[in-house]
């Protein structure tokens, strides 16, 4: 039987490493509620024997914007549009790295200050591969999701803020 390395391990001869698997559900996890996110929750379902890394980011409210107090934040979502381009958005994760798994949560309706609005949790069998995968998924959601986020600030006045213009393409694989 002829052997062959992934991620600097040697795999037997018509093996797939899950990383390499199309974006499922079995293994890229997504949510959008209006319940209280759990950083815990989306480690766990990420979480793998053959995991050396989970990296992750939290997304708060923070109490400020461009010198305004902000009092809280609101979300909205188109969610099967949201979940179906999110599903595209980790394939190409899965093509630039290698990642074991990957979960998805986002808050929707009011988020207070101090509040968790999305966490992105991403496994992998090297650091290197989940924090990039981490940095690429979150400036992609930002970029591509619809979902809808309304800032509501201390003097009375609010406002819809666009998606994010960035440069996707500056995301760079990492080479094993």
């Amino acid at each position: 039987m002829e052997n062959r390395t992934c991620c600097n391990h040697q795999l037997p001869e018509g093996y797939v490493p899950e990383h390499h698997k199309e974006a499922n559900a079995a293994y890229d996890h997504f949510l959008i509620t209006s319940e209280t996110l759990s950083l815990d929750k989306a480690c766990n379902l990420v979480r793998s024997d053959s995991a050396g890394a989970i990296s992750t980011f939290e997304g708060t409210t923070r109490n400020t914007f461009n010198g305004q107090r902000v009092i809280r934040l609101e979300y909205d979502a188109y969610q099967p549009l949201a979940k179906t381009e999110w599903y595209k958005i980790v394939q190409e994760a899965r093509a630039k790295y290698h990642i074991l798994g990957t979960s998805m949560h986002h808050r929707i309706g009011r988020v207070d200050v101090g509040q968790t609005s999305v966490i992105i949790a991403v496994s992998s069998a090297h650091r290197a591969d989940a924090i990039s995968a981490v940095h690429f998924l979150i400036d992609s959601l930002k970029v591509r999701l619809p979902i809808w986020k309304k800032e509501l600030l201390d003097d009375g006045t609010n406002s819809w803020k666009q998606n994010e213009s960035i440069d996707l393409d500056a995301h760079q694989p990492i080479s094993h």
